[in-house]
């Protein structure tokens, strides 16, 4: 099927939505992502954006055995009106990306994951766009990140002296993380449960540029 504007073709993307958190950064007892944000729960607006452009094709959510009942009864309607796929999530979060990967891999459709964490409902249409471009026409890797905006301070190791980091080439990793699929598996496949804050982290690891 031809590419579309972004040089990816309609419906070739899998959204790999980790949703089997906690809320205890947020300052709650239960998942965040059940938060109310105008009126609808929170992860529900991260997967609208997504939804809405035409190069995805799946959108798997891996979820907490605990969340369950939650996301298919409570929040049935929306899972069914956006199409997602609910999985079994695991205790880490490369756990519930790997669970994602695995549940599209068979799909031959499918070309590309999108990996975007639910709890970040502001994405942008445009940004959207400009990562999936980004990744076609690159190395098949590009991740969205923002500009460290404030002042790094590094400790020197003792209590009584710092110095300021430059920060002019430093970016916040933000989300969706895009790869080809067959990268993002090779790179899991290497994990072999090695800390790791993001997905372009593994990619890296293995050697493969990250946009």
């Amino acid at each position: 099927m031809p590419a579309l504007a972004t040089g990816v073709a309609p419906n070739s993307i899998a959204a790999v939505i980790p949703a089997a958190g906690s809320g205890h950064r947020f300052g709650s007892e239960r998942n965040k992502l059940f938060a109310n944000l105008a009126g609808q729960p929170l992860w529900t607006h991260a997967v609208g954006r997504l939804a809405a452009r035409p190069e995805i094709g799946r959108i798997v959510m891996p979820v907490s055995d605990a969340d369950r009942d939650i996301f298919a009864g409570r929040d049935g309607e929306y899972v069914a009106r956006f199409g997602v796929e609910l999985v079994s999530g695991g205790t880490e979060r490369t756990d519930s990306v790997r669970a994602g990967i695995d549940a599209v891999t068979s799909d031959s459709s499918i070309e590309w994951l999108a990996i975007h964490d639910a709890a970040r409902p502001l994405v942008s249409d445009v940004d959207l766009r400009t990562v999936f471009e980004s990744a076609a026409a690159g190395s098949g890797a590009a991740i969205l990140a923002t500009p460290v905006s404030g002042t790094l301070k590094r400790d020197c190791g003792d209590q009584l002296r710092s110095s300021t980091v430059d920060r002019r080439d430093l970016w916040v990793a933000m989300t969706p993380q895009v790869f080809r699929v067959g990268l993002l598996n090779r790179a899991y496949q290497k994990h072999n449960g090695r800390p790791a804050t993001d997905d372009a982290q593994l990619v890296e690891r293995i050697g493969h540029a990250v946009a």
